[in-house]
């Protein structure tokens, strides 16, 4: 099947678009729009690489699922389309944004400024039905975005990947750690936040640190 997307991933990601995998995901994904209401649009699926293409990524973030709300998700991982109330893990995200780098809180949920730096928001399942949170894992999608980890840590060097709490940290084994760097902490999720393991991270500071060690230019986060 013909993938659109970003033609650098198209290239880096070949193999696994003609994988047979692949192919069941496509018959699972395509019968999935049709029978009921998925998120986000289908032009929306590939979103975080068409903003992002593969040789201009410096910083990786890696989600689970996208939002399952009417209106909220557009193909990268914590962001909401414009005028989108903010779900509560984008709030403490921008809550320790502000209190990182001094930004004040943004009126827009939207991340896509981001993307265009060169911060991959990648979500580990790609699609989702309505109202059914992790109805799309395990179908190959998670196949798929651990190939794109990989594709990253072999194909790219001194990238900075951002895994936060226990889901995102198992794929710390895909990426070479000798040519990256990994910032770790609890989720921003409520249940994770309030029990001290997200506040205080610091990870847009110090990813900006990093980028400047590395020669490259700083995230306006």
């Amino acid at each position: 099947m013909e993938v659109t997307i970003e033609k650098s991933w198209k290239t880096a990601l070949k193999k696994e678009f003609e994988a047979p995998y692949f192919k069941a995901l496509t018959a699972f994904v395509k019968e999935e729009y049709q029978q009921n209401t998925c998120y986000p649009q289908g032009k929306d699926i590939f979103a975080a690489f068409d903003f992002c293409p593969l040789p201009k990524v410096k910083v990786v973030l890696i989600g689970q699922d996208p939002y399952h709300g009417p209106n909220q998700a557009h193909g990268l991982c914590f962001s909401v389309n414009e005028g989108i109330p903010h779900p509560p893990s984008l709030i403490n995200i921008f809550k320790e944004l502000e209190q990182d780098v001094g930004k004040p809180y943004p009126t827009s949920g939207n991340l896509v400024s981001w993307a265009k730096q060169g911060v991959l928001l990648l979500n580990a399942t790609l699609t989702v039905r309505r109202g059914e949170a992790g109805s799309h894992q395990k179908k190959g999608w998670e196949t798929f975005t651990d190939a794109v980890i990989k594709t990253i840590s072999d194909k790219r060097e001194g990238v900075i990947f951002l895994l936060w709490g226990g889901y995102a940290k198992k794929k710390s084994k895909l990426i070479d750690q000798n040519k990256h760097h990994i910032l770790s902490s609890g989720h921003p999720s409520p249940l994770s936040a309030n029990r001290g393991y997200w506040f205080g991270n610091k990870h847009f500071s110090k990813a900006n640190e990093l980028l400047t060690v590395l020669n490259k230019e700083e995230i306006s986060w």
